[in-house]
């Protein structure tokens, strides 16, 4: 099941975890992008947190959390080569998978035709 949030990230839930990214569209607004820095293994975030922070050739950007839940993996890839999330960014540019507090939580997100909706 795939979700999306007003803050461009979306999440691929499976068995309680959620792996996070941000959108195409997110990516595209950003550019070119030139560092990640992501969460450690273990940090617990609330819903809205900063989970990490992404910098491009035209700003820099936060990227929050979408759920309550704990840091169970992060992306190592996108720390050595941040241009695999403007080139894949729903698959091989995920940033982190959070095991999720509540995967219920998980219903008041957007699905993918409300957030085309949202982006229109």
């Amino acid at each position: 099941m795939t979700k999306f949030t007003e803050d461009h990230e979306w999440l691929d839930i499976a068995d309680g975890v959620a792996t996070v990214g941000i959108t195409g569209h997110a990516a595209e607004q950003l550019g070119d992008l030139v560092f990640v820095e992501l969460p450690g293994v273990g940090k617990r975030l609330s819903k809205g947190d900063v989970a990490a922070t992404v910098e491009s050739v035209k700003a820099a950007s936060d990227v929050y959390c979408p759920l309550d839940g704990e840091i169970v993996e992060v992306n190592e890839a996108i720390v050595n080569d941040p241009s695999l999330v403007n080139s894949d960014p729903q698959a091989g540019g995920w940033f982190f998978r959070l095991k999720l507090a509540n995967a219920g939580d998980a219903a008041g997100l957007m699905d993918e035709a409300a957030y085309k909706a949202h982006i229109g």
